[in-house]
């Protein structure tokens, strides 16, 4: 019984890998030993612990673009004096449309990472929604895929726009 705890309860997992991990061991199993509510409610579990981690991995990618990038633009001055102190030609990396680039792709970077991570909290507050909710099965179901269709919406440039009024 311990050895089953230390594998579920163990600090280098992710939120959504903790709650997927706790639901197999409450609800999975065999048909014959779960009720159909509870093996629903693991499959939605798990259905939303697949969408956690592929947001979380488009988050870590977008975290490390994000950071080399970042330096990259911090670093930048110093790289062209250095070059210079050297003799090379910078003319190309001094230039201000390389250097507007590489800030542009730091913060689209910044602004992939904040979106995605944004989702990834989503889901996994819908999946402690649906493990700790005392709510009946068809209730949680209706909340969760009314809140999955409105994060798979994307970006949503509307949702900053006053309503009613024109521009």
């Amino acid at each position: 019984m311990m050895q089953v705890l230390k594998s579920v309860f163990s600090p280098n997992k992710t939120s959504a890998r903790l709650m997927v991990d706790f639901s197999a061991g409450e609800w999975g199993g065999p048909a014959t030993e779960r009720d159909s509510h509870a093996r629903r409610r693991h499959l939605l579990v798990f259905d939303l612990y697949i969408k956690a981690r592929s947001y979380a991995i488009i988050n870590k990618c977008a975290f490390w673009l994000a950071i080399g990038f970042g330096l990259l633009v911090v670093c930048w001055p110093s790289i062209s004096v250095v070059l210079k102190d050297f003799g090379k030609d910078h003319t190309f990396l001094a230039s201000a449309i390389v250097q507007t680039s590489v800030t542009g792709i730091a913060a689209l970077a910044f602004a992939l990472y904040s979106h995605y991570k944004k989702r990834q909290m989503q889901i996994e507050n819908l999946m402690r929604h649906a493990i700790h909710s005392d709510e009946p099965h068809a209730a949680i179901v209706t909340r969760v895929l009314a809140d999955i269709e409105r994060i798979d919406a994307g970006f949503t440039f509307s949702e900053g726009m006053p309503k009613g009024k024109p521009l």
